[in-house]
Parts: structure tokens; C-alpha cells; sequence
């Protein structure tokens, strides 16, 4: 593979050669713990122990960082997970010591927001939530406070805010900070955060990468080999590491990217059309629309607008927890990012760690993973719950 083929070639064939055993056109499922030594330290073709390395897994690595390093960063490397979370975890271990401070978002995850205050903020590690989408405060932010990382999340969850990537790039690297990105709800068909001069990728490759909601897994993406390597000595200390077939599930997933995320785009755009005309919605929450106060940069530093649409109820909380009991097809369910329609309750499910925090989302809102099923049918789903 070289950094003149395509996307979608790439999804299909970076790090998939065909088997030089057998012909096999898909990489084989190596489903071992341990590898034979040629002499003592002598590992074979690298491996030793699948903690540390597994092909089925270097595989995935190499897909991952062509897909996100393209030509415009070749060095880039990529390291595979047993969650984002893990993937997320390694990076702030790898990159922080006791006594850091990390920038967050105001409207991040909650599974994040749930990492810094209740588990690194014990291990000296600290945080201040600030609006991303507004670079003048994260300039502020770090004049103030020296930051060892910014943590970006765009788009984020469940709010859709769009963070401008090149400008927090600027601004983290004035600062003498790494600029980390969760691109997540773009995928890296949508969005190429090294490009734009962050220093780290991360994705829950749970959701968009490998797309069928039958894998958990996560990864990071690292311009600097160096950093990836401080990573990779880190995951191996600790062992968070993907199996050989959740790693070729997520590969497998992989191959279909590009078709998928265009068939999540194009359906979330008319959702998001539907909602902000229905008498019961007091606001949608989605990039494609002009409305939306970051549609300019989604514009400019995203191939779509992605699959993700939030709204908010007029008739509040209540009414938003009855809408979530009321779909026929958006299944009840957290996660996101599979060819089935989702639909969830914030508040109370993903983000109920935030409850009574900064972060905490308001309870009016309802968020939707847009699948693959025919639109039509899920307008009509969503029309009918919304009475």
C-alpha cells in the first residue's frame, strides 16, 4: 500500500495482504497466547506473547494508521485496545505524571468526565472542564494553568459540539501541550484529526469502525512514533489489549466504512430535517444543519456530518423518557455506531455519571444513532413516538 491509495482501498487492504501460506484474502484469526522462540529471545517474525503482540491485531494497527496518517502522516502509528476507555487511560498514563493538569471538555463523554474526577484525579492528575468550541478560552485556560493535554471530543457526546481541530492545535502547541482528539462520531472516513495537527486520535472502534455492535474495542493513533511507543510500552505493562478476534471483527467492520458512514450521513441529515419542523421538538442538535453554531467547521474539517442527532422535548423530561419507550425500531440501548438504530436517554443512561456535575446534560434531551434502515421507515418511527 502506498500514500497515493484511496480511503476505501485502504480500509480494504492496508496491513490484509493474502495469506503467503495459503492464499487466505482475509487475514488469518490467530488465536494463540504464546508463540515458539527460534532459540532463546529469538521471536519469530517479532512475537512472542499476544499480550504484547498478535498478527490478527498488527493487522488492525496497520489498517488503523493508514486510515488516519494517510500521505500527510506516514509515520503515524496505531495501537489497539480493549475499549476506547483503555485506549484513553493509556494515553493519559503515557503521556502524564502525578501533578499534570488535562484540559477537557465542557460537554465531554461521561465515561470521561468519570475517568479524570474519579480515578487520575486520585492519581494527581488534574482537570478543568472548558468550551472547546471557543479557542479564546482554551488560550486562556492554558495561560493560566499550564496543560500537559488538551483532550478534545468532535463531535461531542451527546451535545454535537464542533471543536475547530487546526485552531486547538494552535493553541495546545503555543502552550507546549499535546493536543489529543476523540473522533469517535466522525470516524476516520469523516474526519482526520493528524492532519489537522492533533498529536493523537482516538476512537472507540466499538461504534463506527466496526459497525455491527458485536465487538468493544478502542485505539489510539499517534503522529509521533515516539509517542506511540511510551503507549505501547504502557498498554503492555497493563494488558488492556483486544483478542485476536475482536481485532478481526473490527477489521472486517472496517472494510465497509466509507459505504456506511455515507448511508448514516445521508439518513441523519433528513432525521434532523423532520425534527426541526416537528411542533414537540424544541431543538435539534446536528452539525449538517445551519442552524448548528459549529456547521462551519463541521463543514470545513469534516467529509459529512456524521450519523449522531440529538433533540430536546418542549414538554421536558418525562416526555423525553416516554418518547425513548415508545420507537419501534430505534432500539432503547446505549452505544451507538451500528447498522441498527439506537436511541437513549442521556441523562439517566450514558451520561448519568455527569449527573450533578458541570457536565451534567440537560434531561430533556434525546440522542439517536441513525442506522441503516430504510429512511422512510424511520421517520415513521419517530414521527409516531412523538405523538
Amino acid at each position: 500500500m502506498t500514500g497515493r491509495d484511496g480511503f476505501e482501498t485502504l480500509a480494504i487492504h492496508a496491513g490484509q495482504e493474502p495469506d503467503p501460506l495459503t492464499g487466505a484474502v482475509v487475514p488469518p484469526i490467530y488465536q494463540v497466547s504464546t508463540f515458539k522462540q527460534d532459540g532463546v529471545g529469538g521471536r519469530r517474525s517479532g512475537y512472542e506473547y499476544s499480550r504484547t503482540a498478535n498478527p490478527t491485531r498488527t493487522a488492525l494497527e496497520e489498517c488503523l494508521a493508514a486510515l488516519e496518517g494517510g500521505g500527510e502522516v506516514p509515520g503515524a502509528r496505531a495501537l489497539a485496545f480493549a475499549s476506547g476507555m483503555a485506549a484513553e487511560d493509556c494515553l493519559v498514563r503515557a503521556v502524564c505524571s502525578p501533578g499534570d493538569h488535562v484540559i477537557i471538555p465542557d460537554d465531554a463523554y461521561g465515561g470521561t468526565y468519570r475517568l479524570f474526577a474519579a480515578v487520575l484525579a486520585g492519581w494527581g492528575v488534574s482537570h478543568a472542564a472548558v468550551p472547546l468550541t471557543d479557542v479564546s478560552a482554551v488560550r486562556r485556560a492554558l495561560a493560566a494553568r499550564p496543560a500537559r493535554l488538551v483532550w478534545a471530543e468532535t463531535p461531542t457526546n451527546p451535545l454535537l459540539g464542533v471543536a475547530d481541530i487546526a485552531a486547538l492545535a494552535g493553541a495546545a502547541h503555543e502552550a507546549g501541550a499535546l493536543l489529543a482528539v476523540d473522533s469517535t462520531f466522525a470516524s476516520p472516513w469523516l474526519q482526520r484529526p493528524l492532519a489537522l495537527g492533533a498529536d493523537v486520535v482516538v476512537h472507540s472502534t466499538t461504534k463506527y469502525l466496526g459497525g455491527h455492535s458485536d465487538v468493544v474495542g478502542g485505539a489510539l493513533v499517534a503522529a509521533d512514533p515516539r509517542l506511540a511507543e511510551r503507549a505501547a510500552f504502557v498498554r503492555n505493562a497493563t494488558g488492556a489489549v483486544p483478542g485476536p478476534f475482536d481485532s478481526w471483527l473490527t477489521l472486517r467492520g472496517i472494510k465497509t466504512l466509507a459505504v456506511r458512514m455515507d448511508r448514516h450521513c445521508r439518513s441523519a441529515m433528513r432525521v434532523a430535517g423532520m425534527l426541526a419542523e416537528h411542533p414537540a421538538v424544541a431543538q435539534v442538535l446536528y452539525p449538517g444543519l445551519p442552524s448548528h453554531p459549529g456547521h462551519e467547521v463541521a463543514a470545513r474539517q469534516m467529509r459529512g456530518f456524521g450519523g449522531m442527532v440529538s433533540f430536546r422535548l418542549r414538554a421536558g423530561a418525562d416526555a423525553a423518557v416516554a418518547v425513548c419507550g415508545r420507537t419501534r425500531l430505534f432500539t432503547l440501548g446505549e452505544s451507538l455506531g451500528g447498522v441498527e438504530s439506537l436511541i437513549e436517554h442521556p441523562a439517566r443512561m450514558t451520561h448519568a455519571s455527569a449527573a450533578g456535575s458541570a457536565l451534567e446534560v440537560p434531561a430533556d434531551l434525546i440522542r439517536l444513532s441513525v442506522g441503516l434502515e430504510d429512511c422512510g421507515d424511520l421517520l415513521a418511527d419517530l414521527r409516531q413516538a412523538l405523538g
